[in-house]
């Protein structure tokens, strides 16, 4: 992962264009209303079945999960040809807190990066959902869970094929949103055009969302596979040293019992997010995203609109009255991390209340005795 992190500095305003935001004016209005409705339909069933996930793993490690998604997506890395992408983190949060917690992972990002850093259009939200949260969750998690049914049954594996889903769950959004842009796209593109450009440049894209994703899922299955979602049904692989000093592998007998994260790993993730946000995504590229890059070539951008945010004190990452361009940013980042994860822990632990609060009693009623 840090290979794609220490990047050459640049200006703050163009690196934090993030891959595949859609803004306003690249879909009618009928498509944005349908996949704003298809969001709000998931979305809504996000918090009735996030119940179980957010009770095995508490509303610390969801709300830590949608931080470093927004940290690690302030983080462009060179793909080639004047191009850039980072993580969409969909695959991540599926493999890290379960598909359900990990759709409002993803919706809470993108809110706070739509509502206050004017990142993606408002009337697009609905569509970055959609295509960014919902697909990439969806794919990255059935994917996963498919190779570990096909795979041995062990924890060492759980990174490689987090890795494997995060890549294909990448050209898979592009493609979405390449259909999506065939009905109600706002210039005429025959479709063979426009899914060979985003589908090509986001297969690149996938494979730093694939190193990205096996590095930081199978680092934390490493040290606490009891905090990996996919993994606790999984029996860790104990390296055992005979008596001429030979390593040999033996598989545990016990799979890892679903627990909460102690103060000590809470901590070490939230100084690693807010250093990436602070500090890291300086360092980022400036070359435009995926998305962009496809919209200026093929003259989808022009009929781009403004965020209705777009004068917010926070917009385009950075803060109104710090001309320091590096101060600036790693200060919106820092405010960003801690919204994302207020929002994220305050709707999780609504979630789990309203899972574990009883229900009202009902007085029944007495039968009738008839003299």
């Amino acid at each position: 992962m840090t290979a794609y992190l220490l990047l050459l500095p640049t200006s703050r305003n163009k690196t934090m264009m993030a891959a595949m935001h859609v803004p306003d004016g690249f879909l009618d209005v009928p498509t944005s209303i349908a996949t704003g409705a298809v969001a709000f339909g998931v979305v809504g069933l996000s918090l009735q079945r996030a119940n179980r996930e957010i009770r095995e793993s508490g509303p610390a490690l969801a709300g830590l999960t949608a931080a470093f998604i927004f940290a690690v997506q302030m983080v462009n890395f060179p793909i080639g040809a004047g191009t850039s992408g980072h993580l969409l983190g969909g695959a991540l949060a599926a493999a890290l807190v379960g598909p359900w917690t990990g759709v409002l992972c993803m919706t809470v990002v993108l809110l706070v990066q739509g509502l206050l850093f004017a990142d993606g259009g408002l009337t697009a939200l609905g569509t970055n959902v959609t295509v960014m949260g919902l697909t990439t969750v969806l794919v990255g998690f059935v994917l996963i869970t498919a190779l570990l049914r096909m795979l041995p049954k062990r924890t060492s594996l759980v990174g490689p094929a987090a890795g494997l889903a995060a890549f294909v769950s990448v050209p898979v959004a592009a493609l979405v949103f390449t259909l999506l842009y065939a009905v109600g796209g706002a210039v005429s593109i025959p479709l063979g055009t426009l899914a060979t450009a985003m589908v090509g440049w986001h297969v690149l894209i996938g494979i730093g969302e694939g190193v990205i994703t096996a590095a930081v899922v199978g680092a934390v299955v490493a040290t606490r596979p009891d905090l990996v979602h996919v993994a606790r049904h999984l029996r860790p692989v104990l390296v055992l040293v005979d008596a001429d000093g030979n390593p040999t592998e033996t598989v545990s007998a016990d799979a890892p019992v679903p627990g909460r994260p102690g103060r000590r790993p809470l901590a070490i993730g939230l100084l690693t997010t807010l250093v990436v946000a602070g500090v890291v995504s300086f360092f980022a590229s400036a070359h435009p995203d995926g998305l962009e890059f496809v919209g200026e070539q093929l003259g989808i951008s022009s009929h781009a609109t403004e965020s209705a945010v777009a004068g917010s004190p926070l917009a385009d990452y950075g803060v109104s009255g710090i001309g320091n361009s590096a101060l600036a940013g790693g200060l919106a980042g820092i405010i960003g991390v801690c919204v994302v994860l207020a929002v994220l822990y305050l709707i999780a632990s609504f979630v789990r209340r309203r899972a574990t609060s009883p229900a009202p009693h009902r007085p029944q009623a007495r039968p009738r005795v008839d003299a």
